[in-house]
């Protein structure tokens, strides 16, 4: 330790003169510098001056030049502390093309990066020895550390609003030239899509219901959606039921075999052709299961860190919020409200939609109407203030043998934060393990 305590912290002084002198003999190279590297990159504080007062004058659209940075550092009383009039000078002087700019910001970054690991790793080491009691979030906080400098996270990063306005309206032009088209990732569900225009990124979706209504088929179907029709890299965490009995759901919806036959053996011909036909997606699409039982939120996002590292992640599902474990606390209803929180807190760090599942309260039995409302989730902490989409599902044919609605199911939106809420009529197809377009099923 005392031998790394006597160490220079990794750092290029020329490395960080030429990015400076480029900035300075050529003003198109300033904006190619704000793009990659931020103020604290630069390790000398007379570099980290010279940034700053370079970056507010291409801010400001003001002429760049050694005569003028010189009369802004006079005026800013930036001066001295940016090294001087000599100093700046043999900078802009030591510098006679910018040809090799990307290579100087290059060793700038990776220095920076290297200090920022010492930095975290140091962080790291102290918090290992002051919280022996609590190894778990000791582990978490070493995880995240490391995983956000591994992506180049910085929320604190300053963008300039006209730049932001700029991305705003080419999405907007975009989606102006291409109405109608998903922005998220899609259900599956056409009715479902039109009002939600997909599940988009950082969003926690709710999916509730009593038991026996499909919750896991509904959300494997937009499983098997995303990554079979999309390509998405979707992480399944099955509290309940096991990786082999997920996987012969998807195998059911794929090759709409009766999942009854599968599980039998009693399977004709055609069924082992569709089998054949459906397997060879399956086994193609990054579909990543993980059923590990009682599984905290710390312990799902250490393994969502390590697969987003691996292999990207497009959506997560969970099945289901209740059967998570979350801190000893006072009642269960904190303790799923902790849990909910951190499902938020997780589709945000991971920049993807979370689609948890929830089991509801016999409070819908006791109605003469059993379709669930808002109210229902009450007893379940924060959920509903933490879901950016609460959405119910409902049979009425579970309730009554004589519907007229019998292979119908509903899809309740019932909380929307940035979209209409209502309700979608689907077909359910129990046999397949399948939710699906009303017409779709009535044209075949």
């Amino acid at each position: 330790m005392e031998a790394a305590a006597m160490r220079s912290l990794p750092q290029s002084t020329e490395a960080e003169q030429s990015v400076i002198g480029s900035m300075i003999i050529d003003k198109s190279a300033i904006s190619k510098v704000l793009e990659k590297l931020k103020e604290e990159d630069f390790y000398r504080d007379r570099h980290k001056a010279l940034y700053k007062a370079l970056r507010e004058m291409f801010q400001k659209d003001m002429a760049v030049d050694l005569l003028t940075i010189l009369e802004y550092l006079k005026s800013t009383d930036m001066l001295e502390k940016s090294g001087g009039v000599t100093y700046i000078s043999e900078l802009s002087a030591s510098v006679p093309t910018t040809a090799n700019l990307s290579a100087y910001i290059k060793i700038v970054e990776e220095k920076s990066l290297l200090r920022r690991l010492i930095k975290s790793s140091t962080k790291i080491i102290e918090e290992s020895y002051n919280g022996q009691d609590d190894v778990d979030k000791v582990l978490d906080s070493a995880q995240k550390k490391i995983f956000d400098i591994a992506e180049k996270k910085n929320s604190g990063d300053y963008e300039v609003l006209s730049s932001v306005l700029e991305r705003g309206f080419l999405e907007i032009e975009r989606l102006f030239n291409n109405k109608g088209e998903i922005t998220g990732v899609g259900s599956g569900i056409k009715d479902l899509d039109e009002k939600t225009s997909g599940f988009q990124k950082g969003e926690m979706i709710l999916i509730a219901a009593r038991p026996s209504m499909g919750k896991t088929t509904f959300a494997l179907n937009i499983a098997e959606t995303a990554a079979l029709r999309h390509g998405k890299s979707v992480v399944i965490f099955s509290l309940e039921m096991p990786r082999e009995q997920l996987a012969y759901k998807l195998l059911c919806s794929e090759a709409r075999v009766d999942m009854l036959k599968l599980r039998t053996g009693n399977l004709e011909d055609d069924d082992w052709e569709r089998i054949a036909k459906a397997t060879g997606p399956l086994s193609k699409a990054k579909i990543y299961i993980d059923d590990t039982a009682g599984l905290s939120v710390m312990e799902m996002r250490s393994k969502c860190r390590k697969i987003k590292m691996e292999h990207g992640i497009d959506m997560i599902l969970i099945d289901y919020l209740q059967l998570m474990s979350g801190s000893n606390t006072e009642s269960r209803q904190q303790e799923v409200s902790e849990i909910s929180r951190s499902i938020k807190a997780l589709a945000k760090e991971m920049e993807c939609p979370v689609i948890a599942l929830s089991q509801l309260s016999r409070a819908p039995e006791q109605r003469a109407d059993h379709r669930p409302m808002l109210s229902d989730l009450r007893e379940s902490g924060s959920i509903e203030q933490d879901a950016d989409v609460v959405m119910f599902l409902y049979r009425d044919e579970y309730y009554n043998k004589e519907s007229e609605d019998r292979g119908t199911a509903e899809c309740i939106i019932a909380k929307q934060r940035n979209g209409p809420v209502g309700t979608i009529k689907m077909a359910w197809i129990g046999a397949h393990s399948k939710f699906a377009d009303l017409d779709v099923v009535h044209g075949e």
